[in-house]
């Protein structure tokens, strides 16, 4: 049985994730300039993508995402028990606040949405409405399961902003104030005018399992104090029933 090189997957991988809601078809021209690579050797891949049911071949040389991906991200979210509850609790606070609620998970050291909800929204877009991999450093949530994995700060961040926090030295105290305070706020760190507030899902024995956040135009954080019950108290709803019992 022939064994995929680390090179040929990464390469498969690249192909995969250059999909996104702003790419969700591609040209074999311009995703090879897109990821670099000849096109010949580009065809190749897409070709036996497309025989596996990864790819769909929708006209001459354009791909776009397969729905033999349906059927895996259903094994994926059908091996996780607490993300059917949780996604129904993110809809509730999108319901309650009127603001894009959202869950983010830890890994690998990215933060990655994995689910957001933007029913009965008020006001005007805000950063992160269609992005998969958050930054971490410049998040809610990418601060609050940073803080909690007790991870460090890489030196190497973007500053999107003058208010982006970009100092690994004073991560540790921050850090602190995060799990002491048991959430995590930003606001204009990501985008000017943008704000985010995040609470964590835990497990039995206080295993952080996701971030259920909000996202809102940064003078709504004047609301801060309702968002977090809203927050905590659905957060709260599914970490009780997945067995957690605060001390």
């Amino acid at each position: 049985m022939s064994v995929m090189s680390p090179p040929l997957l990464k390469s498969v991988v690249d192909v995969l994730t250059a999909f996104d809601a702003d790419h969700t078809e591609w040209r074999l021209s311009d995703l090879a300039r897109h990821l670099d690579v000849p096109t010949s050797t580009l065809h190749e891949q897409l070709a036996a993508l497309s025989a596996t049911g990864l790819l769909l071949k929708v006209g001459r040389g354009q791909y776009r995402l397969g729905w033999r991906l349906l059927k895996l991200s259903s094994a994926l979210y059908g091996s996780l028990p607490w993300y059917a509850p949780a996604h129904d609790a993110m809809e509730r606070v999108a319901r309650g606040t009127h603001r894009l609620a959202f869950l983010c998970v830890l890994d690998a050291g990215r933060v990655l949405c994995i689910a957001r909800s933007v029913q009965g929204r008020d006001g005007p877009p805000v950063a992160g409405e269609l992005d998969f991999e958050l930054p971490a450093h410049a998040t809610a949530s990418g601060k609050l399961l940073l803080a909690l994995a007790g991870h460090p700060l890489s030196p190497q961040v973007t500053a999107f902003t003058p208010l982006t926090f970009t100092d690994p030295q004073a991560w540790p105290a921050l850090a602190a104030g995060i799990r002491q305070d048991g959430y995590a706020v930003t606001a204009d760190e990501w985008a000017t005018g943008t704000g985010s507030v995040a609470v964590p899902i835990r497990g039995a024995g206080g295993t952080v399992l996701a971030a259920l956040g909000v996202s809102v135009p940064t003078p709504r954080l004047r609301e801060r104090d309702s968002l977090l019950r809203a927050l905590r108290d659905a957060a709260d709803g599914v970490s009780d029933g997945l067995g957690y019992r605060r001390a």
